[in-house]
């Protein structure tokens, strides 16, 4: 538990112990997505490393299927570990996340090659994805609530679009990493060993976000409720039915439309045309920087107007423009930095608020809980598996057909979010469930 001089109310925070909030926060999550784009990168050396047959498709397929068995352990750790958040406090389920997730990259990083001990690395490799999945599903629960709860008053907004702006941070900080390690070592050498390096990094980055977290300070909030009756696993759930299906249907267009726009498209460009692959790359985090600029200035705006108009905007336009935006794709370094960057700015509507959001909608004793489940299976159901949607549509012929799937999600978003009650003026110690 923590002491009395952890628990320190937000609107007197010193300004050390706040950087140290938002440091702390944003630096972890930036490791999940730096983790989460660093394995794509790397597939192929992985595969080469991984399995037997890793020389050929079978053995990308076999990563790509470690990939998504992460993806399915999402909605398990948003339920388990985020329940967690709720019991032991937000401090130390921010730590505990961070450290799978190092961890998760640890056991990468150091794993021997299937030549080395057979089917031992890919187990090991499954295990390691799997932890991190854990840690993702919790993580979104963990942070939210946190920054939420710590902002000063009048600034939920604000501190809220750190999360995303970290996410961010971390995208960029894996394409740079790729950029790196393709211009200063050769094929062989990656495929050999370079590809250890980033995952060793991620290791590293880990520790020190650990360190970070574990000495931050509790949020008042959660202190005030610390000794109440702890709420049982699936109370998030059970007891604020309307808030778990509006956090899932919000997230249903939220998640295809960021996997698309912040991972996709880039990728995508580079396996049409390898030949400006590194060009590509500087697009793409050009848009990333871009979007981190606007984020804060969205977020701040929030507190002014209402999360539930921001969240409103972001479904309308996206529905009315995910089949243009997508249509005006090509493989081409212009093309990916122009409709990369419109459309994570269509998504800064949402990711400038989505902690505070989601945080609002849920009591202190259920919040992490309440966010986790529904949002991190949201995320598996959805952007899980729009790669393999997109995949199959092209197979039969019908790839035009995913923008307007893309759209039909976030119509869905949009009409749930015609239901949210804006609540930034309301205390979180004393906010109700939305039922």
């Amino acid at each position: 538990m923590s002491t009395t001089d952890d628990i320190t109310p937000a609107s007197v925070l010193s300004r050390g112990d706040r950087r140290r909030a938002l440091l702390g926060t944003g630096l972890g999550n930036a490791l999940e997505w730096f983790d989460w784009n660093i394995y794509a990168v790397f597939s192929v050396a992985l595969a080469g490393s991984f399995f037997a047959d890793g020389e050929g498709s079978s053995g990308l397929l076999h990563i790509l299927l470690v990939f998504a068995i992460g993806f399915f352990f999402r909605p398990l750790g948003g339920l388990v570990l985020a329940a967690a958040v709720d019991r032991i406090g937000r401090r130390r389920g921010l730590a505990l996340m961070v450290g799978l997730m190092a961890l998760g990259c640890l056991l990468v990083a150091a794993a021997p090659s299937y030549e080395q001990i057979g089917i031992g690395a890919p187990i090991i490799l499954v295990v390691a994805r799997v932890t991190q999945g854990l840690s993702a599903g919790g993580e979104f629960a963990a942070a939210s609530t946190y920054l939420a709860e710590v902002a000063p008053p009048g600034k939920r907004g604000l501190y809220s679009s750190v999360f995303y702006i970290s996410t961010a941070v971390g995208t960029i900080l894996a394409v740079a990493t790729s950029l790196v390690l393709h211009s200063a070592l050769t094929s062989e050498q990656l495929a050999a060993w370079g590809w250890r390096i980033p995952f060793l990094l991620g290791a590293v980055l880990g520790v020190v976000a650990l360190w970070i977290r574990v000495g931050l300070v509790e949020s008042q909030v959660f202190s005030a409720i610390e000794n109440a009756p702890k709420a049982s696993l699936f109370d998030g759930i059970r007891r604020y039915p309307k808030a778990s299906l509006q956090v899932f249907g919000m997230t249903a267009g939220i998640t295809i439309w960021y996997y698309v726009f912040a991972v996709y498209l880039p990728v995508n460009a580079k396996a049409d045309e390898p030949s400006i692959e590194s060009r590509i790359d500087v697009a793409s985090i050009a848009a990333l920087v871009v979007f981190c600029a606007v984020l804060p200035l969205f977020g701040r705006a929030s507190d002014r107007f209402g999360r539930r108009l921001w969240m409103l905007l972001f479904c309308g336009v996206a529905t009315v423009s995910a089949v243009p935006l997508m249509s005006a794709f090509t493989p081409t370094v212009g093309s990916v930095l122009l409709v990369q960057t419109l459309g994570l700015l269509v998504f800064a509507f949402y990711g400038s608020i989505a902690p505070t959001l989601m945080s609002e909608m849920f009591p202190t004793e259920v919040r992490a809980a309440g966010i986790g489940m529904p949002y991190a299976l949201a995320v598996a159901v959805f952007g899980g598996t729009s790669p393999y949607v997109l995949e199959w549509l092209d197979d039969i012929g019908r790839r035009g057909l995913f923008s307007w799937y893309m759209a039909a999600l976030c119509l869905v978003s949009l009409l749930v979010s015609l239901t949210l009650i804006d609540r930034r003026d309301d205390d979180l110690r004393d906010l109700g469930p939305v039922r």
